[in-house]
């Protein structure tokens, strides 16, 4: 007779492993890409052997021209880099006038459909195209001034300030602008009093940021005839007087960056407000 309350031995239930899911169309693809990428080696006409010199080329430009910078040529460096600086600054104002309106037009809620998407592709197309070859384009109707400079500034800044405004308008909260509406303001009314009061310390920021870029990309503008600190670096650089191209990039670093640092200040204080201590 068997024990009372006992049982039988219980094997535990065996679990098959679920199957790797297959994936055909992600494996075509890495392999696309992979041979995308080895061929585009293999085309570049690239003395590969040479990068084993590249180390001690740029340790020689560097003494070259950091050794003993060549300070004789400091006051036009400086007048030079003030134009390019002028340049950004032109270039941000007509691109934040354009821009501005056009972005509030292409927010959701406030411009018909077709004009949104129409404005939206604008932006895209403006942004896949770099300063540089507006620069290109325009210079054939205003020469090598450095107002041309500052219109392919201002075009290619309609592009980012325009995607930068209506993203930040669509991001506001939605309870003023519901306000403005439920009594009776228009399409402009809720703007100003719905949307702007809540947008403006994006949009400053945005404005200031956009600044900063045009400042770098100003110098790079240069590099083709328009004028600014890059004229300069393009020419000395051409006649290999080194010691000046060190002078010249000193100024380039020093100005930028000390334009970053305040800017980059003032735009976390319109966005964080003033810090308590």
């Amino acid at each position: 007779m068997s024990a009372v309350g006992t049982s039988p031995a219980r094997t535990a239930p065996a679990f098959a492993l679920p199957e790797r899911p297959r994936r055909p169309l992600v494996l075509v693809v890495g392999v696309a890409v992979t041979v995308i990428v080895i061929a585009a080696f293999w085309s570049v006409d690239i003395t590969w052997s040479r990068l084993g010199e590249l180390p001690a080329a740029i340790v020689r430009y560097t003494w070259l021209m950091f050794s003993a910078p060549d300070w004789s040529k400091l006051p036009e460096a400086l007048w030079q880099t003030w134009r390019s600086v002028e340049m950004a600054w032109v270039g941000t104002v007509l691109g934040v006038i354009v821009a501005t309106p056009l972005s509030l037009l292409a927010s959701r809620g406030f411009g018909p459909a077709w004009l949104r998407s129409a404005l939206r592709l604008v932006f895209s197309v403006i942004r896949a195209v770099p300063e540089i070859i507006f620069a290109i384009i325009i210079l054939s109707m205003t020469g090598l001034t450095p107002l041309t400079g500052a219109l392919a500034l201002a075009v290619n800044g309609v592009g980012t300030l325009g995607k930068w405004g209506y993203e930040a308008v669509e991001a506001v909260p939605q309870g003023p602008i519901e306000a403005a509406r439920a009594a009776g303001g228009n399409t402009v009314q809720v703007l100003r009093w719905g949307v702007w009061p809540q947008a403006t310390p994006a949009f400053l920021s945005f404005w200031l940021y956009r600044f900063e870029i045009n400042v770098r990309s100003s110098a790079v503008l240069g590099l083709i005839g328009v004028g600014g600190i890059g004229d300069m670096l393009t020419t000395y650089t051409q006649y290999r007087e080194w010691s000046t191209v060190g002078m010249l990039l000193i100024v380039v670093i020093a100005v930028t960056m000390t334009i970053d640092a305040i800017s980059g200040a003032v735009r976390r204080r319109i966005m964080e407000g003033a810090r308590v201590r």
